[in-house]
């Protein structure tokens, strides 16, 4: 891909998580104790449903137009996760695996998304502060990190729009459990 063609996608890929609410990386700073309260969790909007695929069990089918996330757990069966997705313009499809998880993991906002957002910090370090949630799983296209991600959010109210950059968030609750049932390896297909 082209110099300008991957700094494009990585702008984009990175600006999924600006969609997100800042509240505890933002909030962090004034609250008069040093730290905030602790973000919620948020509800589960999971539920197992019927779901014909011709897809094995494990695999994660995202609908955006459903604004759903699907986890096939047997023949005709799944579990379904309301998610957040890309916002007009931030949407894609195409068929990746998930390279890694991180329990609490850190957020580095790109480059590009700083120089738009001055007021983003450099980092936000790994624990429940941080604006990717609970867990984050990372997609992967051809052994590379797509910098989309499936992960949980602070704000349980910020799930079931197009509000993203590209990445899909759940409620930390629904992202734990996933996490748990989700292999390293497992193919994400986005329709």
């Amino acid at each position: 891909m082209p110099s300008a063609k991957r700094r494009i996608a990585a702008s984009v890929a990175g600006a999924c998580l600006a969609g997100m609410a800042l509240v505890s990386a933002c909030g962090f700073a004034a609250a008069g104790s040093g730290l905030p309260p602790l973000p919620a969790m948020g509800p589960s909007l999971r539920k197992a449903v019927a779901f014909q695929t011709g897809e094995q069990p494990g695999t994660i089918i995202i609908r955006k137009t459903e604004k759903a996330l699907y986890l096939v757990t047997g023949p005709g069966q799944a579990l379904r996760y309301q998610i957040s997705v890309g916002r007009d313009g931030f949407g894609w499809t195409g068929t990746v695996k998930v390279a890694s998880k991180t329990e609490w993991p850190q957020w580095r906002p790109p480059k590009e998304m700083r120089t738009r957002q001055p007021e983003l910090p450099a980092m936000v370090p790994a624990g429940p502060y941080n604006p990717l949630g609970a867990r984050a799983l990372y997609l992967s296209r051809d052994g590379r990190d797509t910098l989309y991600r499936i992960h949980g959010t602070n704000d349980p109210k910020g799930v079931g729009f197009d509000g993203t950059s590209g990445c899909f968030r759940l409620t930390n609750t629904d992202v734990i459990d996933l996490f748990k049932r989700v292999a390293v390896g497992a193919k994400v297909v986005v329709e």
